[in-house]
């Protein structure tokens, strides 16, 4: 009877193997077949935990295998995203944005947050130059997304233009009733740097220009 009671204190305690042990050697007495039932039990309950436990153990691994697989497609998804908005410094103070594919709602956000970001971060960009050379579709919802993208630009203080307009995009604006006049779309992204340079000679021109006129003035005023 004693041994039952130990053999049974120790399973309480998690030490199955050795209440197993404590149960060999059947006695052939009034509790033996006590005994031996318990025995059993316990051997059963070993098999089971064991098998718990490499299940459990399997489980952990397979976690962490799923979480290192989920953080693999992350980091591709963040390259991913890098490359499908590549932002360039083309010229001091003016960047370029080649758009490729397909520039739906998804994306045009995506775009847009970049973008912002780049152009908050820098306070020499004067120019942002969005190229469509590699867009061959536009609908009227991507024409909107650029016409939003050009105004949220110019709250930070610069300036977009269009280039790499091709005949059959500038054939789908007309023919769905879209302008683009206020971005300034051009054919190539060659034509648009020129035309950002000389608009930015021209500031530079009138810039001197002005202070000219008001060192002349302030001189005349002390002349006088």
């Amino acid at each position: 009877m004693q041994r039952v009671i130990n053999a049974v204190a120790l399973a309480s305690a998690g030490e199955i193997a050795l209440a197993l042990k404590l149960l060999e050697g059947l006695e052939q007495d009034s509790f033996g077949v006590v005994e031996e039932a318990l025995r059993i039990f316990l051997s059963e309950l070993s098999e089971a935990t064991q098998q718990n436990t490499q299940a459990l153990a399997a489980l952990a691994a397979s976690k962490r295998e799923l979480e290192s697989q989920l953080e693999t497609i992350q980091r591709q998804e963040r390259a991913i995203r890098e490359l499908s908005v590549p932002i360039i410094d083309i010229w001091h103070g003016i960047l370029t944005l080649p758009l490729v594919g397909l520039f739906d709602s998804m994306r045009a956000v995506e775009v847009t947050e970049r973008l912002l970001a780049r152009v908050a971060d820098d306070s020499d960009v004067e120019w942002v130059i969005l190229d469509l050379t590699g867009v061959t579709v536009v609908d009227t919802m991507t024409a909107q997304h650029l016409i939003k993208l050009a105004q949220a630009v110019q709250l930070l203080g610069a300036r977009c233009i269009l280039t790499g307009l091709g005949g059959h995009v500038a054939g789908t604006l007309v023919t769905i009733g879209v302008s683009l006049d206020e971005l300034s779309p051009m054919r190539s992204l060659r034509e648009g740097l020129r035309f950002c340079l000389a608009q930015r000679k021209a500031y530079d021109l009138t810039e001197v220009i002005r202070r000219s006129v008001e060192r002349m003035d302030a001189s005349r005023e002390t002349d006088s």
